[in-house]
């Protein structure tokens, strides 16, 4: 039987791995590639605990990375989740380099992951809420609400069959583009 609700506690996960030369580029930097599959196995893991189900991934919102990792360092990676709807939930990630001699860490990503709950016919499945039980939780979900509307603007407005053309030229005065419109 399905909980209601679930604490947001109760299916955190957290994870620390050791970044090896073939996790790398020809630099010594770690591929972004490679934290992107550790991030989407993380908030895998994290959905798929707050559910009681298998979770596919159905959008990953905005990663920057902002600080380059290096081969030697320990990333963790933290998952949270932030938001839950009736069979999605929106997965927070944080992720951290530290420097084994030194002890120095760097914040090197965010990202917001929305998973979707399946049941064993692959069906989206109905998963808890959560019970928000401080100010920074309210925060991360009403984000969420939030961003689930900005995306849905963003999406309409650049519309083709609504796009007008003219409302975004002034966009291109300052941008490294020409153009030069065949047809109209």
């Amino acid at each position: 039987m399905i909980k209601d609700f679930k604490q947001i506690s109760e299916s955190q996960v957290s994870i620390t791995q050791l970044m090896l030369p073939s996790h790398s580029n020809f630099s010594g930097k770690i591929h972004g590639g490679h934290i992107l599959n550790l991030m989407d196995q993380i908030a895998f893991a994290c959905a798929s605990k707050h559910s009681g189900n298998y979770c596919v991934t159905a959008s990953v919102n905005k990663v920057d990375f902002l600080n380059p990792i290096e081969v030697g360092e320990l990333v963790t990676l933290k998952a949270s989740i932030n938001f839950t709807g009736r069979t999605s939930m929106v997965v927070g990630l944080r992720v951290e380099s530290e420097n084994i001699r030194t002890g120095t860490k760097k914040h090197c990503n965010s990202s917001y992951f929305t998973m979707v709950a399946k049941d064993e016919h692959g069906k989206s499945a109905p998963i808890p809420g959560i019970i928000l039980t401080s100010k920074q939780e309210i925060r991360r979900f009403a984000r969420s609400i939030t961003r689930q509307q900005e995306g849905k603007n963003r999406t309409s407005r650049f519309h083709s069959k609504t796009f007008k053309v003219d409302d975004y030229l002034h966009l291109f005065e300052t941008s490294n583009s020409k153009i030069d419109l065949k047809d109209n």
